[in-house]
């Protein structure tokens, strides 16, 4: 049974969404944006206390002013290796034990929570529109600039280079993870900031927004969209302005950017993030890159490949 596309299709299936025509000079104004703000940062030690690593709260101001947080864990015995993580959509950037066993390792662990959402990360966006609902869609009656995701793809570039300025890290040994939300962000950060290593992103979110529309997904964050046009939209007079305005923020449009190995997981049965949208992304991806499917799951906890990113982390950084 197919929720989408057959196999064949999707591996022969590059989106829907349109791309802006200015899309690249939209995204070298905003790394060049980035350029004002530093990689200076607050540390907090945190409330528990391996024998092997030490464990901070960090703090750093990312654009537009925000003081954003993350999770750090630094070995004691690094290897000059280090991972940053991205969590899934409302949530945090988790507990601190997924880190210590890449800490362990002596991998340096940076895992970011995303502005506004379930951490500690200040969402200080400032723009016309609603804030009863979802973050696709924050923004998006405004300055294409001013749209929620693109402050959050940033801070996931700040991640990396606050990580590449660590005295025990090699700026040219770091990869990038993530499930969901934390997938695309993954994503995103690879294609944005090309010194990534290694990505390793499952079932990513963010992608081909119309494709996902055109399938009525409404149990999910892209319900958003629909929200949108009911509310704002709803005879889609603007329907090609919005789309068009999405596509800043899309990540299929990013992909070909990417020059680090790609690991990608998609399930075969996601309701939430549909393959196609998924497919969208990988296809256009031109460096080395491997999907594994899981044919019988959905956007669910999908066994073994935890155990599979770590190996990875370890063997290709």
């Amino acid at each position: 049974m197919h929720v989408d596309m057959p196999l064949k299709k999707l591996e022969n299936y590059y989106g829907t969404n349109p791309k802006p025509d200015d899309f690249d000079d939209y995204w070298k104004r905003a790394l060049e944006e980035l350029e004002h703000y530093s990689l200076a940062y607050d540390l907090e030690e945190a409330d528990i206390t391996p024998h092997f690593a030490n464990c901070y709260h960090l703090y750093f101001t990312g654009v537009g002013g925000a003081r954003v947080h993350a999770k750090l864990v630094k070995p004691k015995n690094p290897t000059g290796q280090a991972i940053a993580i991205f969590h899934g959509y409302s949530v945090d950037s988790g507990d601190w034990l997924d880190k210590l066993a890449f800490a362990a390792q002596g991998i340096t662990v940076m895992a970011l929570d995303c502005r506004g959402q379930g951490g500690l990360s200040e969402d200080s966006l400032q723009t016309k529109g609603p804030t009863l609902k979802g973050h696709i869609i924050r923004g998006l009656d405004d300055n294409p600039d001013l749209l929620y995701y693109r402050q959050v793809f940033l801070d996931t570039v700040q991640t990396v280079r606050i990580l590449q300025s660590l005295e025990d890290v090699d700026e040219n040994r770091i990869g990038v993870y993530g499930q969901s939300q934390g997938g695309a962000l993954a994503t995103a950060c690879a294609a944005l900031e090309p010194t990534v290593t290694h990505l390793y992103a499952v079932y990513p979110f963010l992608s081909d927004y119309e494709r996902a529309w055109n399938m009525d997904i409404q149990n999910s964050a892209y319900e958003e969209i629909a929200y949108f046009f009911r509310c704002f939209d709803p005879t889609h007079q603007r329907h090609q302005e919005i789309f068009a305005k999405l596509g800043y923020i899309d990540i299929q449009h990013l992909t070909d950017r990417i020059q680090a190995s790609v690991e990608w997981v998609t399930a075969m049965r996601d309701h939430i993030c549909p393959p196609s949208t998924q497919f969208a992304a990988y296809n256009k991806i031109r460096s080395e890159k491997q999907m594994t499917l899981y044919h019988e799951y959905g956007h669910e906890h999908l066994p073994h490949h935890a155990d599979k990113a770590f190996q990875q982390f370890l063997t290709r950084l």
